[in-house]
C-alpha cells in the first residue's frame, strides 16, 4: 500500500491526490459526506481542509476546530480512536451541541489521522438516515485503511518540502456518485436535453434541480411562474437569495435535512401577498429535485395563525439564525476567556456576514483585544490599548452602554471624527458587553462594502452581545478560579527538591486539562540524613479544592513518620486519614533509600507501579504488593518489597495519569513507559523525566493530573 501511494504521490500533487483519496474512501465506505481536517500549524485547532457531499455553508460552524472542542472529530483525535454516531439519540446524549444545530437523522464516524506518532487530523464521515446504527468490523477497518493512506499521503508531502496546509476555506470536491453519474438516456443523443426539458414542462406543477450547493440549475416554466420570477433570475441562484419571501426558517431548515438525511421533505410557503406553495424535495448524491405545486384555497394554511414573511431587506436570515444557534450551544461549553474568544471569533463572522470582527475587554482604564478574525491585524492594532476616556467609537459604547451602528464611512466620519479604523472597510457595527447593566466589553464589526443596519437586524446584533457578554463573563470569574485554585495547589508542592551527593533528581507536574478542576497528585523527597532519604508520591481522589487540602494532609502525615519503615509509614499516614473522614480516598508509594547500603524499600497503598532501570538498561516493572487506599480501613496493613540500588539505577514513581489513555489496557500503557526508559539511554534525571512527560505533554487534552519523580543513584 505504501508503495502504491508512494508512487501516486510522484505523479499528482499532494492536494488533489488528498481530494481523490477522500473520494475513493467516501466510495468504499458508502458515505455521502466526507471531510479531511488538518492541525493548523501555528494554534491548537483543526481546520477544515477538503469537502465533499455537503455545501460549505452548512460546514462553516466546524471550519475551525479546537483540540479541547467536545466535538467527534477533535476526540478523535485527542484520544487516537474512532467515534461513532449511529443516530439522532446517542448523537444528542454525547454531543448535544451538534444535535441541537443538526437535529436530523445521520449516522457518523471521526477518526484519527496519524502515523509513526504525528498526529496529521481527522476523518469525518457521514451516511444518511438509514444507515445502520451499529459501527460494523468491516466499515472499521475501511474507515481505518483510509486514515491510514491520507495519513501516508501527507507525510510524503511533509517529507517532500510541500506540506499540506489548510487554507481560509476548504477545497470542495464532488462525491462519488455525482462524479460517476451517467447522463440519463433518453431521447437520442443529440436532443436528450431538450427531451428531458419537455418532459418536464408537461408535468402538472413545476419542477426545478439544486446542486450540491443549492443553487438551482434547471427551472421550468411553470416553476418560474409559480415562484413569481424569470427563469433568468433563478438560474445559478439560491431559492432563498432570489426569492427573499423562500428565505424562511422552514424552507431552509428542510434543506438541510433533506441535505444531511438524503431523505425526501416537504414544506409549504407564503408567496406573498396570499398564495401558498408547496415543495417537495428528493435529494441524491447529484442535488435536489423540487416538486413545487399551488395550495388549494380551501387547504391552504390560516394566513392569521402564520408568522408574517421576512422583509426583503433583512440581513439576518435563517442562515444567520442557523450560525448563530450554533453559536449559543458551543458558547455553553465554553470555560476561558481564550476559550470564548476563539468560540466567537469563529462563529460570528459567518453568522453576520461581517469581514473583521474584534473582541475587546476594558482593563485599568484601557480596551484590551482577546480575539479577532479577518483583516491583517490592522484593526487589533489600532484598538488595543485605547484609553476608556478616548473618542474611539468602540471605548464609547463601552462606557455609555449603547451600540452604535455605521452603515457608510461617512457616518462613522459624523460620528467619530477623530476615528481611526481599516480604511478598506466601508460599514461598522459596535456593541457593548453588558451584563446585569454592568460593562465587561465592546464587539466590533467591520463590513467591507456599505451595509444598512434595519431594525430587525440591529435587534439580533444586540442579543448577540447580551449572549456573549454572558459568556464572557463566566469566563473570567472561571479563570479567577483556576488560577486561585492552581496557585493553592502549586504551593501545597514542594518549591525544590534537597540536594544530596549521592541523588540526582527530577520531578514534573502537569495538571489535568482546561475545564477539569484542581487534582490531588502530590511527589515528595525528603532528606533523612547524609545516606538516607525518602521518596514519596500519591493520587488523592478527585479534582476539587479538597481534594488539593487532602493533599497537603498526606505529604504532612508523612512528612512526620518519614524514617519509620515504609510499611509502618503508611500504617501511621491511613489511620490519620480514616480519623480524618475527608470522604476520599488515596493511593501512595513510599520509598526509603539507603545509599550507603545500595538498597531501597518500598511501600505501595494501591498506586501505580514503579519503574526500575538498573544500571546496563534492563527495565522492569516492579509489581509490588498493592495494599488498600489510604483512608478506607483503619487497621489495613502493608508491606515493603527491598531492591538493590546500586550507582546508576533509575527509580520512576508516577500517578496514573501519566499512563492512563482511553481505550488502552493499563498494563499495556504501563509496559510502553517502562521502554521508553530502557531506550533513553544513560540520561541525567532532568533528561529522562523530559523524555517521560514528552508523549503526555503533547496530548491536546489531558483528563487527570501528571505527578512524576525520577530518582537515579549517581
Amino acid at each position: 500500500m505504501r508503495d502504491a501511494t508512494r508512487s501516486a504521490a510522484g505523479t499528482e500533487p499532494a492536494p488533489e491526490l488528498l481530494e481523490h483519496t477522500l473520494v475513493q474512501g467516501m466510495r468504499e465506505t458508502g458515505a455521502h459526506v466526507g471531510a479531511v481536517y488538518l492541525r493548523s500549524p501555528d494554534e491548537r485547532a483543526l481546520r477544515l481542509a477538503v469537502l465533499s457531499g455537503v455545501p460549505w455553508e452548512i460546514a462553516l460552524p466546524w471550519a475551525r476546530v479546537g483540540l479541547n472542542a467536545p466535538t467527534p472529530v477533535a476526540d478523535a483525535l485527542r484520544d487516537r480512536r474512532l467515534v461513532w454516531l449511529g443516530g439522532q439519540e446517542e448523537t444528542a446524549r454525547r454531543y448535544p451541541q451538534l444535535a441541537l444545530v443538526l437535529p436530523y437523522p445521520f449516522a457518523l464516524a471521526a477518526a484519527a489521522i496519524t502515523t509513526d506518532g504525528t498526529e496529521w487530523g481527522g476523518l469525518v464521515l457521514h451516511w444518511p438516515g438509514a444507515h445502520h446504527a451499529e459501527l460494523s468490523p468491516g466499515l472499521r477497518d475501511a474507515i481505518g485503511a483510509i486514515c491510514h493512506r491520507v495519513g501516508l499521503l501527507l507525510g510524503m508531502a511533509a517529507d517532500s518540502g510541500h506540506p499540506v496546509v489548510p487554507g481560509a476555506t476548504p477545497r470542495m470536491v464532488s462525491p462519488p456518485e455525482a462524479r460517476d453519474a451517467e447522463p440519463p438516456a433518453v431521447g437520442h443523443a443529440a436532443s436528450g436535453e431538450t427531451a428531458v426539458a419537455r418532459f418536464a414542462e408537461r408535468l402538472p406543477g413545476g419542477s426545478c434541480a439544486l446542486d450540491p450547493d443549492g443553487r438551482m440549475t434547471f427551472v421550468t416554466t411553470t416553476a418560474a411562474r409559480l415562484l413569481g420570477a424569470g427563469v433568468s433570475e433563478l438560474l445559478g441562484a439560491r431559492p432563498w437569495e432570489a426569492l427573499p419571501w423562500l428565505n424562511a426558517p422552514v424552507a431552509q431548515d428542510n434543506y438541510r435535512a433533506s441535505v444531511i438525511s438524503r431523505r425526501p421533505a416537504s414544506f409549504t410557503a407564503l408567496r406573498p401577498p396570499d398564495r401558498w406553495l408547496s415543495f417537495r424535495l428528493y435529494p441524491d448524491a447529484t442535488g435536489i429535485s423540487v416538486r413545487i405545486a399551488s395550495v388549494p384555497a380551501v387547504d391552504a394554511p390560516d394566513p392569521a395563525r402564520e408568522p408574517p414573511p421576512t422583509p426583503a431587506s433583512a440581513t439576518t436570515r435563517t442562515a444567520a439564525l442557523y450560525h448563530l444557534t450554533h453559536l449559543a450551544a458551543t458558547l455553553t461549553e465554553a470555560v476561558g476567556v481564550r476559550d470564548v474568544a476563539d468560540r466567537v471569533a469563529d462563529q460570528v463572522l459567518p453568522a453576520t456576514g461581517a469581514q473583521t470582527l474584534a473582541l475587546m475587554t476594558a482593563e485599568e482604564g484601557r480596551l484590551r483585544t482577546i480575539g479577532h478574525r479577518g483583516g491583517d491585524g490592522e484593526l487589533k492594532d489600532r484598538l488595543d490599548g485605547s484609553p476608556l476616556t478616548s473618542d474611539a467609537p468602540a471605548a464609547h459604547c463601552l462606557t455609555t452602554g449603547t451600540p452604535s451602528f455605521f452603515a457608510t464611512p461617512a457616518e462613522l466620519r459624523d460620528a467619530h471624527p477623530s476615528a481611526r479604523l481599516q480604511d478598506d472597510m466601508a460599514a461598522w457595527c459596535f456593541l457593548p458587553l453588558i451584563v446585569s447593566g454592568r460593562p465587561v466589553g465592546s464587539l466590533v464589526l467591520g463590513y467591507d462594502l456599505p451595509h444598512p443596519f434595519d431594525l430587525s437586524e440591529r435587534t439580533v446584533l444586540t442579543s448577540l452581545a447580551g449572549l456573549i457578554a454572558q459568556a464572557l463573563d463566566r469566563a473570567r470569574l472561571y479563570d479567577a478560579n483556576h488560577r486561585l485554585a492552581h496557585s493553592l495547589q502549586a504551593g501545597l508542592l514542594p518549591h525544590a527538591l534537597p540536594r544530596m551527593s549521592g541523588l540526582d533528581v527530577a520531578a514534573r507536574y502537569l495538571p489535568a486539562g482546561h475545564g477539569m478542576g484542581i487534582g490531588g497528585d502530590f511527589y515528595d523527597l525528603i532528606r533523612l540524613d547524609d545516606t538516607r532519604a525518602a521518596a514519596a508520591i500519591g493520587d488523592v481522589q478527585g479534582h476539587s479544592v479538597q481534594a488539593a487540602t487532602l493533599m497537603g494532609q498526606v505529604r504532612t502525615a508523612v512528612h512526620a513518620t518519614a524514617g519509620a519503615p515504609p510499611s509502618e509509614v503508611l500504617a501511621r499516614t491511613n489511620r490519620l486519614l480514616t480519623d480524618l473522614d475527608p470522604g476520599l480516598f488515596t493511593s501512595c508509594l513510599y520509598a526509603h533509600l539507603d545509599l550507603a547500603r545500595h538498597r531501597a524499600h518500598l511501600a505501595s497503598a494501591g498506586h501505580p507501579p514503579p519503574l526500575l532501570r538498573h544500571p546496563g538498561g534492563r527495565t522492569e516493572v516492579l509489581r509490588l504488593p498493592p495494599g488498600l487506599l489510604l483512608g478506607i480501613d483503619p487497621a489495613a496493613t502493608y508491606s515493603a518489597t527491598g531492591i538493590a540500588l546500586a550507582p546508576g539505577t533509575v527509580l520512576v514513581l508516577y500517578t496514573d495519569g501519566l499512563v492512563e489513555v482511553p481505550g488502552v489496557d493499563l498494563d499495556v500503557a504501563t509496559d510502553a513507559l517502562a521502554d521508553r526508559l530502557a531506550g533513553a539511554g544513560d540520561l541525567d534525571a532532568e533528561a529522562l523525566a523530559e523524555v517521560l512527560v514528552d508523549d503526555v505533554r503533547r496530548r491536546a487534552h489531558r483528563s487527570d493530573d501528571v505527578a512524576l519523580l525520577v530518582v537515579r543513584a549517581r
